[in-house]
């Protein structure tokens, strides 16, 4: 357990209880931004993970109110929470542990059809009642009235904002966006928001023991549908057959595979404020295909 700060110790040890014995610490490698790994105790295994409070204020306590979220629609696998806290200057999230395997030979087919069910769950708003976190950056999630509203100020000018404020947007680019929200409401048909994972790649969807897909580091939100699934196009890792199985479970309005560039440059914006210009070059191209 000497990978785990003594602080952490102390708080997942108060919050299992004296019954339960901290016995081991299998690290997993990857995240920049928190530290997790297979927790075994005494009295279970569960997920860890730690971070920076002062440096995250909330993050965790946002994540848990999403998970929970996407768990109570009783749709998809998702991790469940057992519990969270804070020590000294850390905070640290406990979830159940998913036991990963191989996928199922239906697998595919069943991550479409229940990302339709999650999906399914709508409301004629857009946003959420607390903001959250995409990746290390704050994600603000003020209700609108309407998707198009949201998008526009919640979605792309807060990041757009951000990376001016850091010298990262070129003036022209920062006009073809003006020009583009002009041209979004003949570009997005009006659709009821559905409940969102709201970070689909490829590294966000795991498999359990059993084969079947579960989600994990949501940043939800009620947004257009249309949304998850342009980002698990975005940088690869998903398999065209869940697409199939969700367009048959819940019919796609007509021209979406062009509206996921549009809704891409959300995530993309996200990226060039987290890792710098060298994605510019993608947002420039989708641009460039709508106002040029």
């Amino acid at each position: 357990m000497t990978n785990v700060p003594l602080p952490v110790q102390h708080g997942v040890t108060k919050l299992l209880g004296s019954s339960s014995s901290l016995l081991k610490f299998l690290p997993v490698g990857g995240g920049c931004i928190n530290h997790g790994g297979k927790l075994i105790t005494s009295t279970g295994t569960f997920f860890l993970k730690w971070n920076d409070a002062h440096r995250y204020p909330g993050m965790f306590a946002q994540e848990a109110k999403g998970l929970n979220l996407l768990r109570s629609t009783r749709t998809i696998c998702i991790p469940a929470v057992i519990g969270l806290g804070e020590e000294e200057s850390f905070q640290f999230l406990i979830l159940e542990f998913i036991e990963q395997g191989s996928r199922s030979n239906s697998y595919w087919k069943d991550f479409g059809s229940q990302m339709a069910l999650l999906h399914s769950n709508r409301v004629e708003w857009a946003g959420l009642n607390h903001n959250n976190y995409i990746g290390s950056l704050t994600q603000t999630n003020l209700v609108k009235s309407t998707w198009l509203d949201f998008f526009i100020h919640e979605r792309l000018v807060i990041q757009l904002d951000l990376a001016d404020s850091r010298s990262l947007i070129p003036a022209p680019v920062r006009q073809n966006f003006e020009k583009l929200f002009i041209k979004l409401p003949s570009l997005l048909p009006v659709e009821a928001s559905s409940l969102l994972h709201g970070d689909l790649w490829s590294g966000n969807l795991i498999t359990s023991h059993e084969g079947a897909p579960c989600l994990i580091d949501p940043a939800v939100y009620y947004g257009n549908r249309e949304v998850d699934l342009a980002m698990t196009q975005l940088f690869g890792g998903f398999d065209s057959r869940y697409l199939d199985s969700y367009h048959e479970a819940l019919p796609l309005l007509p021209g979406y595979e062009e509206r996921f560039d549009i809704y891409n440059l959300y995530p993309l914006l996200v990226h060039v404020n987290l890792f710098g210009q060298g994605y510019l070059a993608q947002v420039n191209s989708i641009l460039t295909r709508y106002v040029s």
